[in-house]
């Protein structure tokens, strides 16, 4: 692709011919059919891109570098500090794994369209699985492994696979969590039933089988032959991943092919600023979003080595767990969430366990997943001495939407912004009425249709709640449901949810600004701040604290101490009165932490315990904080929902 000098031109460039630009990013990848239209625009603003194309994401994972003369390079480094493993594969061994786990599947009548759901723990054999069905022209929905089975069922009943790949166990810390029971429970609730179920046997206790639909996938890999691939069209759809709707009911997000294939690639080198050969580390699960695009597909495409980790940031075994496995796999670049970081910091504010690693091939540190608070990018760029980029873009988008574009120019960090619109995003402050606002002002963060490649092009079969949930607010305009506002200089601050921004008495007011806040005082670990009913003002701030460890100090002391903070930063405004301590807060797995549900419990009102929640016992020891000090309403631990 035509390397541009700096970012202003690269930008510039991909909005006045975005068809010029994304075909000349195209030419970077193998096409078995290569595309003479960038996209083919549809009635309702969106794009198709690459229409007339053809390709295959597995061929292009793995095959190509193999044929590009890469065979002996490592693409694949397996990490487990909870099993005790670490092993790696080449490029060549991986492509064979991969060929056979497809002629397992294809064995079994999965082709071209039809669907594959994958719920298993951080192992090889997932991201095999994926690559597998990719391989085949197959759809897959990998369900992250910390769903329970209700949530399963469901997705399961709207996927309608027709084949599902699970495994005995996984492993959180020192806990060995049977998948297998939760699976069975999960298709007892489904209405859809799967022909065959395929179980990767790990080390330790075997899963029971059911006969005449269970089978041991490491068995019938042994017997099977290895299968080719099968190019498919660009807008074939390479995978559905469910993510939360407002309704209840899980939204399928579609990806196609081409489009994917074409901006991860784009962004491993303008955004990640990686090169083929080198080793990039996404410290996520592959169940999320991360984890399908910058695990699996993204370092793949662009031949590098991808890092899979089964682990925690603390615990497994210690704060210096991520510094030990940068240093020892000679990881260039890391991209976690701002929680893994906060996590480390609250067991090692001092920085200590750096010193037992050498962590001079470290490039880079990249953050996304929620806001990043000031105080964490300054720690991090303090004890790593890298750049620390705080990047921002969701499930729907697939890839970053605004980041600081390291392949392509190096920009001068703000902190508290995700830096700049990619290349491709056409990002908009917009008011209530659609209007754009001007620099400064806080409104719904909008981005101009078309999408770039790599964006969602529908809903897995409800075209019309995709026109809904994201096109038909701001017409000409995808919702994206953060608010944020621009600088002068078009730098974008993302604020939280747009039900993150609470009205007290008429005034819109950010959680997200005061969270930045109040975790810049010395005694913070970790804070979040909801909106609670107040029959006077509609709501009020009501801020949740975990101190540091070691650091002593009088709750109802730095309660004040906090209070006066938010009333000279914002102002009284604000009405901030309340700082509670607590000794954690409740997140999901993937260390989101869970605003909504505290809301709902400090307002007494009825809500279902989530089903990916990390630890649900930290909701009583949050409701009873809140009984003790009479804030918010009462609320009966009893009308928990499991």
């Amino acid at each position: 692709m035509k390397k541009y000098s700096t970012y202003a031109r690269a930008h510039a460039a991909s909005l006045a011919d975005p068809a010029a630009f994304w075909l000349d990013a195209a030419s970077d990848l193998h096409w078995h059919r290569a595309p003479k239209q960038a996209y083919e625009l549809q009635p309702d603003g969106t794009a198709r891109w690459f229409p007339d194309g053809e390709l295959n994401l597995s061929y292009l994972c793995l095959d190509r570098h193999v044929e590009a003369g890469r065979a002996a390079q490592t693409a694949l480094i397996y990490d487990s500090p909870v099993s005790g493993q670490k092993y790696s594969y080449t490029y060549a061994e991986l492509r064979d794994e991969v060929a056979v786990m497809a002629g397992v599947l294809q064995a079994r009548g999965v082709g071209v369209g039809d669907t594959v759901v994958i719920y298993m723990p951080m192992i090889p054999q997932a991201v095999m699985a994926m690559l597998a069905c990719a391989r085949l022209g197959a759809i897959h929905s990998v369900v992250f492994g910390g769903f329970a089975p209700h949530e399963l069922a469901i997705r399961i009943d709207d996927a309608r696979p027709k084949v599902v790949i699970s495994a005995n166990y996984g492993i959180e810390v020192h806990t060995r969590i049977a998948y297998k029971p939760l699976l069975d429970a999960a298709l007892q609730e489904a209405t859809h039933q799967p022909e065959h179920v395929l179980i990767w046997q790990r080390e330790g206790e075997a899963a029971e089988l059911q006969a005449g639909r269970d089978a041991d996938l490491a068995q019938c890999m042994r017997q099977a032959k290895p299968v080719g691939y099968v190019p498919v069209a660009s807008n074939h759809p390479l995978y559905i991943l469910y993510t939360s709707g407002t309704t209840g009911k899980p939204k399928g997000i579609v990806r196609d092919s081409g489009g994917y294939a074409v901006a991860l690639h784009y962004s491993m080198q303008s955004v990640y600023n990686m090169q083929p050969g080198e080793v990039f580390w996404a410290a996520s699960d592959v169940g999320w979003v991360v984890g399908h695009s910058y695990i699996v597909y993204g370092p793949l495409l662009y031949g590098c080595a991808t890092l899979l980790y089964e682990g925690k940031p603390v615990k497994t075994p210690d704060a210096g767990a991520f510094w030990r496995v940068i240093a020892e796999h000679k990881v260039e670049t890391l991209f976690t969430a701002p929680t893994a970081i906060r996590a480390i910091k609250k067991e090692d504010p001092d920085g200590k366990e750096l010193a037992h690693y050498d962590l001079s091939g470290l490039r880079a540190l990249y953050l996304a997943g929620e806001r990043c608070d000031p105080n964490t990018l300054h720690w991090a760029q303090e004890h790593l001495q890298v750049p620390v980029v705080d990047h921002w873009w969701q499930t729907e988008s697939g890839w970053p939407m605004v980041a600081n574009p390291m392949g392509i120019e190096a920009l001068y960090v703000k902190p508290g912004s995700a830096s700049v619109p990619v290349p491709g995003y056409d990002i908009r402050i917009l008011g209530e009425d659609g209007h754009a606002l001007i620099a400064g002002q806080e409104g719904f963060v909008a981005v101009k249709l078309p999408l770039p490649p790599g964006c969602l092009p529908t809903l897995w079969n409800d075209h019309t709640r995709f026109i809904e949930s994201y096109l038909s607010t701001f017409p000409g305009y995808y919702l994206t449901g953060d608010g944020g506002y621009m600088d002068e200089e078009n730098y974008v601050y993302i604020m939280g949810r747009v039900d993150d921004v609470i009205n007290v008495s008429g005034h819109r007011l950010s959680t997200g600004e005061m969270e930045g806040l109040l975790a810049e005082h010395p005694a913070v670990a970790e804070v979040a701040v909801i909106g609670i009913a107040d029959s006077l003002r509609g709501q009020v701030p009501l801020g949740l604290v975990v101190a540091k460890d070691g650091y002593h100090m009088d709750a109802l002391q730095l309660e004040k101490e906090l209070v006066a903070l938010i009333r000279e930063k914002i102002g009284a405004v604000a009405v901030f009165k309340n700082a509670v301590l607590v000794k954690r807060l409740p997140k999901t797995r993937s260390g989101k932490i869970l605003r909504k549900t505290m809301r709902l419990l400090a307002d007494g009102q009825h809500y279902s315990l989530p089903s990916t929640i990390d630890d649900p016992a930290i909701l009583t020891e949050i409701h009873d904080a809140l009984a003790a000090r009479k804030i918010g309403q009462a609320f009966e631990p009893h009308h928990l929902i499991p």
